[in-house]
């Protein structure tokens, strides 16, 4: 079960660390959200977000390889993307790039699901 936990783990890292590409300004963040970014402030605030996102997907994947580190990074994971897609479905405010984003975090969702689930299984096998 431990190998599945680390499975997921690393995949949400790999989809984690792709906005890390919006570390490199407004034409980059354009291209991953579809959404232009023309104050100078609100690109800060963008670029800033995608650092985050790498530090997560670093988390991600440094816990793949600890199992001890596997509840805390499957929750940080669940946070992340379970909070993406509520706030884009309560926004009801979309397009092709943001639809995209949702669809990849529903499966990472799905994963971590799976992650948790298996995690949960390894825990109570191991109980005496």
């Amino acid at each position: 079960m431990r190998w599945i936990v680390s499975g997921v783990l690393m995949l949400v890292a790999v989809v984690h660390a792709l906005p890390l590409a919006g570390v490199l300004g407004a034409g980059k963040l354009l291209q991953l959200y579809g959404v232009p970014v023309q104050d100078p402030g609100l690109e800060l605030l963008l670029r800033h977000r995608a650092v985050l996102f790498g530090l997560l997907a670093a988390l991600l994947g440094y816990a793949a390889l600890h199992p001890p580190l596997h509840r805390a990074a499957l929750v940080a994971g669940l946070v992340s993307v379970v909070s993406f897609l509520w706030l884009w479905w309560s926004t009801g405010t979309t397009n092709a790039a943001l639809a995209r984003v949702a669809l990849v975090d529903g499966v990472a969702l799905a994963l971590l699901v799976v992650g948790a689930v298996a995690h949960l299984r390894a825990g109570a096998a191991a109980a005496p």
